[in-house]
Parts: structure tokens; sequence; C-alpha cells
């Protein structure tokens, strides 16, 4: 019997694209663990955001150890909810990915719905971000 696929889904865009309503959907409404890199700045008892750059670090190592956990325990589908304007953010997942053999699917989500993001970052920071972003459509050879 062939083992059943497991996927670690990277879900990208800009602030407002809805990529935590995206993952939210993808988890089968918590089904399936998702993370980001709010989660850190979020208050677990409120729920209000409180981001601090200083703690940006932070933040990124607690989302890639607690992918991590979950793939080392084996569940089914994984979805990452960032940015990841910028490559190189998007690497230790590709490295996780391989290492606990899960089926990798980056997905950008555009801003078609006209919506603003929660952050409270304005035009300027969003097209600053968005001269940033890469589409790869084909391998890199």
């Amino acid at each position: 019997m062939k083992e059943e696929t497991k996927a670690l889904i990277l879900l990208r865009g800009l602030p407002g694209s809805g990529k935590s309503t995206l993952a939210v959907l993808l988890s089968e409404n918590g089904k399936y663990p998702f993370y980001s890199i709010d989660d850190y700045f979020t208050n677990s008892q409120n729920g209000e955001y409180e981001f601090n750059f200083s703690e940006n670090h932070l933040a990124y190592k607690q989302c890639e150890s607690n992918t991590e956990k979950s793939l080392i325990e084996g569940v089914k589908k994984v979805i990452i909810h960032n940015t990841f304007t910028i490559e190189w953010e998007m690497e230790p997942y590709f490295i996780l990915a391989k290492k606990y053999d899960y089926q990798l699917f980056v997905l950008t989500v555009e801003n078609r719905h006209k919506s603003t993001n929660i952050h409270h970052i304005n035009d300027e920071q969003l097209q600053k971000m968005a001269a940033k972003y890469k589409v790869q459509l084909l391998p890199e050879t």
C-alpha cells in the first residue's frame, strides 16, 4: 500500500492578501496546524497583535520550530502563512520539507479583493515589499 502524501504548504503574499484566511480554510478549520511569524507577536490572552522588530528573528525561529515539530510528528498537512517576499525566508522550509520527506507547495495569494492589512502597513512600505517579490514559475537551472 502506498504511503499517504504529506504536504508542507507555504502561503506567501503581501499583508492583506488573505494568507491567514486561506490558512484557516486549508487547515480545515484547525484540523491541520498553521503557523505564522505573527503568532509570536499575538497575545494569546486577548488576541492583540504587537509587533516588535527587535524580536523578529525570534518569531522566525518559533515558526520554524513549530513547523519542524509538526513534521517530526508526521502531521499530514502543515501550512505556513508568512509574507515570504524574499526567497531566503522560504529556504528553511525547503530544507525541512526535504529532511522529513514532505511534498512542498508554494502558493502566492493575491489581494484581488481589495482588502487592507491588519498590521497597518502603509502603501509605501507595501510597494517596497512588492518590489522585492519574486515568483518562480519554473525550476531554476
